[in-house]
């Protein structure tokens, strides 16, 4: 292929895409002249890692027109030195000796290599996750961490990490141009087919991505959505997952858009389909519309069975706690149930509610809610309405948190934080600090002193239950009844 540039620039066109398996290069090298005699600069070297090449080399044109200086640059596999690319010393044409494709193959063979002592992640998919913002290193590794869980539950196989402290991120990329070039090395060093970052990304950040990167690109929010997408089972989670998809993906119809064309299956492209992602949005707000009239249809039912339960004066105690803090666990010690309990982060979309007796005469409903977590989309809360409303009828929170989580604080925080935005503060709070059993002497000394109120419990061995509920009978009263008024006394505050 011949391009022809001014002496400032040329325009590379479309490549050819045949060739990108994640730790290949395209199998295309660029020779370009230069008229200054100058080096390769920091922008052909981005233009390499950018565009997959193979290498890069400057030729330098003499005034008399003959080749003078060859100079070569190609990216670098995995070293201890963490280098991105190596840059050859310039050399004259006759005596510059290289076999490029022995050079190239080597170069993806090591990058196989390496790539295959990564951990076995089996047909997943590998993911470069991102962090970006003006939080501490410290406190973007450990929202990573999290990230990283979410990863782990859709499906991906974390390869890598990339942390920026920035005052103020970069509108157009999120990332400056020389970082993008070291994270689309370190995802060719890992084999990682997706760049996923923490922060969720702008509709123009994400075009600006895919115009820079072949590869497929995430953000929190859309992989948060695909986890639901794939958790969700019932018809009224199927519903609530597509209109939040939707209503994501709405203004990010706009225009062109690589990064939605490449969302044709697999994580982030769930739910709505290739199809859906593809409409005008004409079509996409039809659809949201007929989604909203059918959740108002589910809302309007599941009002209709609270109030059953309300004029049967039956007394409702929702569990509500971060994802994967063991309500589900909870709920199954309580009422002897089978609910499906794992080890994953929305384990549970769809309320579940089971009415258990006291040997008191008195019959409870408790309901497990979807968990919570930091950053919940703007979408998911909207769509997930009709499911949220449930906590509204409740007459007692137990608020479950894992006491053996390292974040546990900065979780308990969150979840506070989202019960006071839904305005469910106005109701008695227990705290359970569920995973006792898994804390040592110090930390249980820790926990107690951060929060002496709190009842430590573990759902899974059943220790402190009994208490656990007598707090929760207490609490009840005689006041299952009455109005709320006059139960937000303890507004806000964790109660026992």
């Amino acid at each position: 292929m011949i391009l022809v540039g001014d002496p400032s620039s040329i325009f590379i066109p479309e490549l050819p895409r045949s060739r990108l398996g994640s730790a290949r290069l395209r199998g295309l090298r660029l020779l370009h002249t230069h008229l200054q005699g100058e080096k390769l600069t920091p922008e052909d070297l981005m233009d390499m890692v950018f565009l997959r090449l193979d290498c890069i080399q400057a030729l330098d044109a003499q005034s008399d027109g003959k080749p003078g200086g060859v100079q070569l640059a190609h990216v670098l596999p995995p070293n201890p030195e963490g280098r991105t690319t190596e840059v050859f010393p310039p050399a004259r044409v006759e005596t510059f000796r290289v076999d490029l494709t022995a050079l190239v193959e080597g170069l993806e063979e090591e990058m196989a290599r390496e790539g295959g002592k990564l951990p076995a992640d089996g047909d997943r998919e590998r993911a470069v996750l991102v962090s970006v913002g003006a939080k501490p290193h410290s406190l973007q590794e450990r929202s990573l961490d999290e990230l990283s869980a979410l990863a782990e539950t859709a499906g991906l196989a974390p390869s890598g990490r990339v942390t920026q402290r920035v005052q103020s991120v970069n509108p157009k990329t999120i990332l400056g141009r020389g970082k993008l070039a070291e994270l689309e090395v370190l995802a060719l060093q890992a084999g990682a087919q997706v760049i996923l970052f923490d922060q969720e990304l702008s509709p123009a950040q994400m075009r600006n991505l895919a115009d820079i990167t072949e590869r497929k690109i995430l953000d929190r929010t859309q992989l948060i959505l695909d986890i639901f997408a794939q958790r969700a089972t019932s018809r009224t989670g199927k519903l609530q997952v597509e209109m939040a998809q939707l209503e994501y993906a709405l203004p990010r119809l706009v225009g062109k858009s690589r990064a939605l064309s490449r969302l044709a299956g697999g994580i982030g492209g769930r739910g709505p389909g290739e199809t859906k992602l593809e409409v005008d949005r004409r079509r996409v707000q039809e659809r949201i519309t007929r989604l909203k009239k059918d959740l108002s249809k589910v809302r309007e039912r599941r009002d209709r069975s609270r109030q059953s339960r309300a004029k049967a004066n039956v007394p409702i105690v929702s569990l509500v706690g971060y994802t994967n803090a063991g309500k589900s666990t909870l709920l199954n010690a309580l009422t002897k149930s089978e609910v499906a309990a794992e080890d994953k982060l929305f384990a549970t979309l769809d309320p579940v509610s089971r009415r258990i007796r006291f040997p008191q005469e008195r019959e409870v409903v408790f309901t497990d809610t979807v968990g919570f977590i930091r950053q919940l989309p703007a979408e998911l809360k909207e769509a997930f309405q009709a499911t949220l409303e449930e906590l509204d009828a409740a007459d007692v929170l137990i608020h479950v948190a894992d006491a053996s989580h390292p974040e546990v604080e900065e979780q308990i925080r969150a979840v506070q934080a989202i019960l006071e935005d839904m305005s469910l503060t106005d109701r008695p709070i227990l705290l359970a600090l569920n995973k006792w059993d898994r804390l040592d002497d110090e930390g249980r000394s820790r926990m107690r002193n951060a929060y002496p109120y709190a009842l430590p419990i573990s759902a899974a061995g059943k220790e402190g239950l009994a208490l656990l509920v007598d707090r929760v009978l207490a609490r009840l009263g005689g006041e299952a009844a009455a109005p709320r008024s006059r139960r937000g006394l303890d507004s806000g505050r964790l109660t026992v």
